[in-house]
């Protein structure tokens, strides 16, 4: 079988045996994939080993594979390590987020849809992560995952009416600082998220919609704002420096969402939005 060679992360590790590993990988042109890294923790005599001891979780790596779109495995044969994120694994809070990345991007991928452009925000974002522009740079990067895959909420029109929710267009121009509020008025009222339905509910719609959440109108903004950033490697430093007090709502909201439109448990939130450190 042809060998393929191509830019990976990897996304899971699960050891195999006391020798090998298999791999999820995430790949800059073949997209998901599954691997087997056979003989990945054995070395020679002389201490060398074609995957340098094995790969770990969220690696980068030039990789060179088999691949049979018939087999649900294919076979990593050379791994030659680019990246360790070795100050990413230096901050807890930032390889929970790290994580949380690289499990979504496993959840709401298909095997083997390449997403070239995905791909490099991964990269770039877990370089981000590392830094003190993590909140911003999670948050800009989930957004683009949900919006690539078709798997963004509804966040600017009731979902029950459809009537338009909170949008303010000044608020794109005024994001390198913060836009004053003023406290008691219409900027600091709320409106309600709909994990069920999948969007934002007015306030007179609220009240037929069983499985609503609160979510603060300035919180909303912001989101609408980042969606209308241009894209680009560089969109999380155009934000103000965000903290978890901000993030974590949305953060949770989005999370209840793909969680039901899955049907599934994702298992990070709960590390991403309860950990508790900064």
């Amino acid at each position: 079988m042809p060998l393929s060679a191509d830019r990976c992360i990897c996304l899971r590790k699960v050891e195999y045996s006391e020798t090998s590993q298999i791999l999820s990988l995430f790949a800059r042109r073949h997209g998901l994939m599954r691997v087997i890294a056979k003989g990945a923790h054995r070395t020679t005599r002389a201490g060398a080993s074609k995957f340098g001891g094995g790969i770990d979780l969220l690696d980068v790596g030039e990789a060179v594979f088999t691949l049979d779109l018939e087999k649900q495995l294919g076979t990593l044969t050379e791994w030659k390590l680019q990246e360790g994120h070795l100050e990413l694994r230096r901050n807890l809070r930032a390889m929970y987020l790290a994580q949380y990345a690289a499990e979504l991007v496993s959840f709401l991928i298909e095997e083997h849809d390449a997403h070239a452009d995905l791909y490099d925000r991964l990269e770039h974002t877990l370089l981000e992560v590392a830094t003190p522009r993590q909140e911003e740079a999670f948050l800009t990067f989930e957004l683009d995952l949900l919006r690539e895959t078709g798997y963004l909420a509804e966040l600017s029109t009731c979902i029950e009416c459809g009537s338009g929710v909170s949008i303010d267009r000044s608020m794109g121009p005024r994001l390198a600082g913060r836009p004053s509020i003023k406290r008691g008025g219409p900027e600091h009222e709320h409106v309600f998220f709909s994990p069920q339905r999948g969007g934002v509910v007015c306030r007179q719609c609220e009240s037929v919609i069983p499985d609503r959440m609160r979510v603060d109108n300035r919180l909303l903004r912001m989101v609408q704002s980042i969606l209308r950033l241009p894209r680009s490697d560089g969109t999380a430093q155009r934000l103000p420096r965000l903290t978890r007090h901000q993030t974590d709502p949305i953060n949770r909201l989005l999370a209840g969402h793909v969680e039901h439109t899955l049907g599934r448990r994702l298992r990070l939130p709960a590390y991403v939005l309860d950990d508790g450190t900064d």
